[in-house]
């Protein structure tokens, strides 16, 4: 056999060798010499939480060594949807993502189950019939934390005789505002006082609180608290209250849910008055379960967040060490 023969088969063996290998490695959806790989999908940037959710997975995965593929769907189902195509031909090892609503999810769930590539849900819930489409959710109780606003509000107003509450909502169909909607009218729904005088879709953003807050205050000048889902619109909120000359916190009770840095600040200032921490730092939690999963582990169906309440109080001891 000639020099250029030998050549050739080496190649040869060399390639089959390299193609054995990444199927053998696809096979078992754990990536080239075991190694684990994540398709993340998050729903956007579209408040101070999602911001730190998206750094401190980011951190959490480069820590660990493990590669994430990672796709911001800009608030678009049908950008997370094709996105998940995108991971399934990828044949990535696990599947992760924050739902940008409930429904609408079965298909391409039943697409990532049939090439058998595991999904865990980050943040929110989806609506389904079929609970085996999903490995696990790792995130909040959302209900369980409109219900703690509600009960503030029960005792903060225990003396009024009537109340006139302002609600804005986070994006239509979302797990966070079916939860937050729910859980608040549960622990406010026994106390005839309460009226939700006005409800608003704000988008989970400081633009859409704010835009919402100044139409609201124009038709109802006469309330007595705002219930915001989350920090951002709470702060767009604060704004609009102020740009009518009044005084927030004071005037016009605010209470809000997550506890980011800018709403632990209006709470120390005294703007807003109350707040339900959703924990936006899953990363770690996330990566444990991954390699759980991969490992053919037993998880549970969900992880559930552990979550603090803040006064003004405890938001000025608080902020000087917090992460987030």
């Amino acid at each position: 056999m000639n020099l250029r023969k030998v050549a050739l088969v080496a190649s040869i063996l060399a390639s089959s060798l390299v193609l054995s290998g990444c199927q053998a490695a696809s096979a078992d959806g754990s990536g080239s010499g075991g190694a684990i790989t994540v398709g993340f999908s998050q729903v956007g940037a579209e408040s101070g939480w999602r911001t730190a959710n998206t750094k401190d997975i980011r951190a959490a995965f480069a820590h660990a060594h493990i590669t994430l593929k990672f796709s911001d769907a800009q608030q678009q189902q049908e950008n997370q949807i094709a996105t998940i195509r995108a991971y399934i031909q990828q044949r990535v090892s696990v599947i992760a993502f924050s739902p940008v609503v409930e429904s609408g999810w079965d298909t391409v769930l039943k697409e990532a189950k049939a090439a058998g590539i595991p999904v865990v849900l980050t943040d929110r819930a989806i609506d389904t019939s079929d609970p085996s489409l999903y490995v696990t959710r790792l995130g909040s109780d959302f209900v369980k934390e409109g219900e703690k606003a509600g009960q503030w509000a029960t005792k903060e107003f225990a003396s009024a005789t009537s109340v006139n509450v302002i609600e804005i909502e986070g994006t239509t169909g979302s797990a966070p505002t079916i939860g937050r909607r729910t859980g608040f009218a549960n622990a406010i729904g026994h106390d005839p006082k309460f009226h939700i005088i006005a409800t608003q879709d704000g988008g989970f953003t400081r633009s859409g609180g704010e835009q919402a807050m100044e139409a609201l205050l124009k038709a109802h000048p006469g309330v007595d608290l705002v219930y915001s889902q989350n920090d951002d619109m709470a702060l767009g909120a604060i704004q609009a209250i102020e740009a009518a000359g009044k005084k927030p916190g004071t005037d016009i009770k605010v209470e809000s849910i997550d506890a980011t840095h800018d709403g632990m600040e209006a709470l120390a200032e005294g703007k807003i008055n109350f707040i339900v921490e959703c924990n936006p730092l899953l990363g770690a939690g996330l990566v444990k379960v991954v390699t759980e999963i991969v490992a053919g582990k037993h998880v549970p169906k969900w992880l559930v967040s552990s979550e603090r309440t803040f006064t003004r109080e405890q938001a000025i001891r608080a902020l000087p060490t917090r992460k987030y």
